[in-house]
Protein backbone atom coordinates (compact mmCIF):
# COMPACT_ATOMS: atom_id res chain seq x y z
CA UNK A 1 0.00 0.00 0.00
CA UNK A 2 1.27 3.45 -0.87
CA UNK A 3 0.85 6.07 1.86
CA UNK A 4 0.80 9.77 1.04
CA UNK A 5 0.74 12.27 3.91
CA UNK A 6 -0.26 15.57 2.31
CA UNK A 7 2.28 18.27 3.10
CA UNK A 8 0.75 21.71 2.63
CA UNK A 9 0.43 24.62 5.06
CA UNK A 10 -3.30 25.06 4.37
CA UNK A 11 -3.91 21.39 5.12
CA UNK A 12 -1.92 21.66 8.36
CA UNK A 13 -3.79 24.81 9.37
CA UNK A 14 -7.25 23.33 8.81
CA UNK A 15 -6.30 20.09 10.57
CA UNK A 16 -5.09 22.04 13.60
CA UNK A 17 -8.44 23.81 13.92
CA UNK A 18 -10.26 20.48 13.54
CA UNK A 19 -8.22 19.05 16.42
CA UNK A 20 -9.18 21.90 18.77
CA UNK A 21 -11.91 20.70 21.16
CA UNK A 22 -13.36 24.23 21.17
CA UNK A 23 -14.25 24.03 17.46
CA UNK A 24 -18.04 23.72 17.16
CA UNK A 25 -19.86 21.33 14.81
CA UNK A 26 -20.74 23.88 12.07
CA UNK A 27 -17.12 25.04 11.88
CA UNK A 28 -15.89 21.45 12.05
CA UNK A 29 -18.13 20.45 9.12
CA UNK A 30 -17.02 23.42 7.01
CA UNK A 31 -13.32 22.84 7.62
CA UNK A 32 -13.59 19.09 7.07
CA UNK A 33 -15.29 19.82 3.75
CA UNK A 34 -12.51 22.20 2.72
CA UNK A 35 -9.80 19.81 3.89
CA UNK A 36 -11.25 16.91 1.93
CA UNK A 37 -11.23 18.97 -1.28
CA UNK A 38 -7.52 19.62 -0.75
CA UNK A 39 -6.91 15.91 -0.08
CA UNK A 40 -9.00 14.98 -3.12
CA UNK A 41 -6.60 16.94 -5.32
CA UNK A 42 -3.79 14.67 -4.08
CA UNK A 43 -5.93 11.51 -4.19
CA UNK A 44 -6.96 11.92 -7.83
CA UNK A 45 -3.49 12.23 -9.32
CA UNK A 46 -3.91 8.75 -10.80
CA UNK A 47 -7.53 9.10 -11.90
CA UNK A 48 -7.98 7.46 -15.29
CA UNK A 49 -8.40 9.72 -18.30
CA UNK A 50 -8.58 9.32 -22.05
CA UNK A 51 -7.73 11.75 -24.88
CA UNK A 52 -10.42 13.97 -26.33
CA UNK A 53 -10.47 16.66 -29.00
CA UNK A 54 -12.38 19.89 -28.47
CA UNK A 55 -13.01 23.01 -30.54
CA UNK A 56 -11.87 26.25 -28.94
CA UNK A 57 -13.00 29.64 -30.28
CA UNK A 58 -9.71 29.68 -32.20
CA UNK A 59 -8.77 26.13 -33.20
CA UNK A 60 -8.97 22.45 -32.30
CA UNK A 61 -7.23 21.34 -29.12
CA UNK A 62 -6.40 17.94 -27.69
CA UNK A 63 -7.03 17.34 -24.01
CA UNK A 64 -8.30 14.61 -21.70
CA UNK A 65 -11.55 13.59 -20.04
CA UNK A 66 -12.38 11.11 -17.31
CA UNK A 67 -12.48 7.57 -18.64
CA UNK A 68 -15.47 5.25 -18.50
CA UNK A 69 -16.54 3.67 -16.26
CA UNK A 70 -16.57 6.75 -14.08
CA UNK A 71 -14.85 6.72 -10.67
CA UNK A 72 -16.93 5.58 -7.72
CA UNK A 73 -16.83 7.52 -4.46
CA UNK A 74 -17.73 5.42 -1.41
CA UNK A 75 -18.19 7.16 1.95
CA UNK A 76 -18.25 4.83 4.93
CA UNK A 77 -21.33 5.66 7.01
CA UNK A 78 -21.86 7.70 9.02
CA UNK A 79 -18.81 9.93 9.40
CA UNK A 80 -17.71 9.45 5.79
CA UNK A 81 -20.78 11.40 4.68
CA UNK A 82 -19.17 14.51 6.10
CA UNK A 83 -16.41 14.11 3.48
CA UNK A 84 -18.64 13.54 0.46
CA UNK A 85 -19.33 17.14 -0.59
CA UNK A 86 -15.64 17.99 -0.49
CA UNK A 87 -14.82 15.04 -2.73
CA UNK A 88 -17.67 15.71 -5.15
CA UNK A 89 -16.56 19.30 -5.52
CA UNK A 90 -13.47 18.01 -7.32
CA UNK A 91 -15.13 14.97 -8.96
CA UNK A 92 -18.69 16.14 -9.71
CA UNK A 93 -19.28 13.48 -12.40
CA UNK A 94 -18.23 10.56 -10.20
CA UNK A 95 -20.87 8.08 -9.11
CA UNK A 96 -21.52 7.63 -5.39
CA UNK A 97 -22.09 4.44 -3.44
CA UNK A 98 -22.54 3.93 0.30
CA UNK A 99 -21.11 1.39 2.70
CA UNK A 100 -22.32 1.13 6.27
CA UNK A 101 -19.79 -0.41 8.62
CA UNK A 102 -19.66 -0.42 12.41
CA UNK A 103 -16.82 -1.21 14.79
CA UNK A 104 -17.40 -3.42 17.81
CA UNK A 105 -15.92 -1.37 20.64
CA UNK A 106 -14.88 -4.52 22.53
CA UNK A 107 -13.30 -6.57 19.74
CA UNK A 108 -12.48 -3.52 17.54
CA UNK A 109 -13.60 -5.60 14.53
CA UNK A 110 -15.78 -4.13 11.77
CA UNK A 111 -18.97 -5.55 10.30
CA UNK A 112 -21.15 -4.43 7.37
CA UNK A 113 -24.71 -3.40 8.16
CA UNK A 114 -25.71 -1.66 4.91
CA UNK A 115 -24.50 -1.13 1.35
CA UNK A 116 -25.67 0.64 -1.76
CA UNK A 117 -23.20 -0.25 -4.49
CA UNK A 118 -23.27 -1.68 -8.01
CA UNK A 119 -23.14 -5.48 -8.02
CA UNK A 120 -20.27 -5.42 -10.50
CA UNK A 121 -17.36 -3.05 -9.94
CA UNK A 122 -15.11 -4.57 -12.59
CA UNK A 123 -12.70 -1.99 -13.98
CA UNK A 124 -13.73 0.66 -11.45
CA UNK A 125 -11.53 3.05 -9.55
CA UNK A 126 -12.95 3.55 -6.07
CA UNK A 127 -12.33 6.40 -3.63
CA UNK A 128 -13.17 5.37 -0.08
CA UNK A 129 -13.91 8.15 2.42
CA UNK A 130 -13.36 7.49 6.12
CA UNK A 131 -12.24 10.31 8.43
CA UNK A 132 -10.25 8.24 10.93
CA UNK A 133 -7.92 5.34 10.18
CA UNK A 134 -7.54 4.11 13.75
CA UNK A 135 -7.26 0.33 14.19
CA UNK A 136 -7.62 -0.17 10.44
CA UNK A 137 -10.33 -2.82 10.79
CA UNK A 138 -13.15 -0.82 9.19
CA UNK A 139 -11.15 0.48 6.24
CA UNK A 140 -9.53 -2.90 5.64
CA UNK A 141 -12.94 -4.61 5.58
CA UNK A 142 -14.31 -1.92 3.23
CA UNK A 143 -11.43 -2.35 0.78
CA UNK A 144 -11.81 -6.12 0.79
CA UNK A 145 -15.56 -5.72 0.18
CA UNK A 146 -14.96 -3.51 -2.87
CA UNK A 147 -12.28 -5.80 -4.29
CA UNK A 148 -14.62 -8.79 -4.00
CA UNK A 149 -17.09 -6.80 -6.12
CA UNK A 150 -14.40 -6.35 -8.78
CA UNK A 151 -12.83 -2.94 -8.06
CA UNK A 152 -9.30 -2.87 -9.45
CA UNK A 153 -7.92 0.36 -7.96
CA UNK A 154 -8.61 1.72 -4.46
CA UNK A 155 -7.69 5.08 -2.97
CA UNK A 156 -8.63 5.75 0.65
CA UNK A 157 -8.95 9.35 1.83
CA UNK A 158 -8.67 9.90 5.59
CA UNK A 159 -8.26 12.98 7.73
CA UNK A 160 -5.99 11.15 10.16
CA UNK A 161 -4.17 7.81 10.28
CA UNK A 162 -2.08 5.82 12.75
CA UNK A 163 0.92 3.53 12.28
CA UNK A 164 -1.12 0.67 13.79
CA UNK A 165 -3.95 1.19 11.31
CA UNK A 166 -1.62 1.27 8.34
CA UNK A 167 0.15 -1.88 9.52
CA UNK A 168 -3.22 -3.65 9.94
CA UNK A 169 -4.32 -2.83 6.41
CA UNK A 170 -1.00 -3.88 4.91
CA UNK A 171 -1.24 -7.17 6.81
CA UNK A 172 -4.88 -7.82 5.90
CA UNK A 173 -4.41 -6.96 2.23
CA UNK A 174 -1.29 -9.02 1.61
CA UNK A 175 -1.63 -10.60 -1.81
CA UNK A 176 -4.85 -8.77 -2.67
CA UNK A 177 -3.52 -8.00 -6.14
CA UNK A 178 -5.10 -4.53 -6.40
CA UNK A 179 -3.21 -1.26 -5.98
CA UNK A 180 -4.22 0.55 -2.80
CA UNK A 181 -3.24 4.11 -1.88
CA UNK A 182 -3.88 5.99 1.36
CA UNK A 183 -4.04 9.80 1.28
CA UNK A 184 -4.21 11.48 4.68
CA UNK A 185 -3.76 14.92 6.21
CA UNK A 186 -1.80 13.59 9.17
CA UNK A 187 -0.09 10.50 10.57
CA UNK A 188 -0.57 10.58 14.32
CA UNK A 189 1.45 9.05 17.14
CA UNK A 190 -0.50 5.99 18.26
CA UNK A 191 -3.74 4.42 19.46
CA UNK A 192 -4.71 4.47 23.12
CA UNK A 193 -6.05 1.48 25.04
CA UNK A 194 -9.60 2.24 23.81
CA UNK A 195 -8.58 2.28 20.14
CA UNK A 196 -8.76 6.07 19.74
CA UNK A 197 -6.17 8.08 17.83
CA UNK A 198 -3.69 10.09 19.94
CA UNK A 199 -3.59 13.09 19.77
CA UNK A 200 -6.37 12.74 17.18
CA UNK A 201 -9.43 14.98 17.08
CA UNK A 202 -12.00 12.95 18.98
CA UNK A 203 -14.93 11.08 17.43
CA UNK A 204 -15.30 12.53 13.92
CA UNK A 205 -18.94 11.44 13.59
CA UNK A 206 -19.94 13.07 16.88
CA UNK A 207 -18.10 16.27 16.01
CA UNK A 208 -19.66 16.43 12.57
CA UNK A 209 -23.23 15.64 13.56
CA UNK A 210 -23.46 15.78 17.34
CA UNK A 211 -23.73 12.94 19.84
CA UNK A 212 -26.50 10.45 19.12
CA UNK A 213 -28.02 9.23 22.35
Amino acid sequence: MQVHVADHPLISHKLTVLRDKRTDSPTFRRLADELVTLLAYEATRDVRVEPVEVETPVAKATGVKLSSPRPLVVPILRAGLGMLDGMQRLLPTAEVGFLGMIRNEETLEASTYAERLPDDLAGRQCYVLDPMLATGGTLSAAIEFLVRRGADHITAVCLLATPEGIARIERDLTGIGVPVTLVTAGLDEKLNEKGYIVPGLGDAGDRLYGVVG
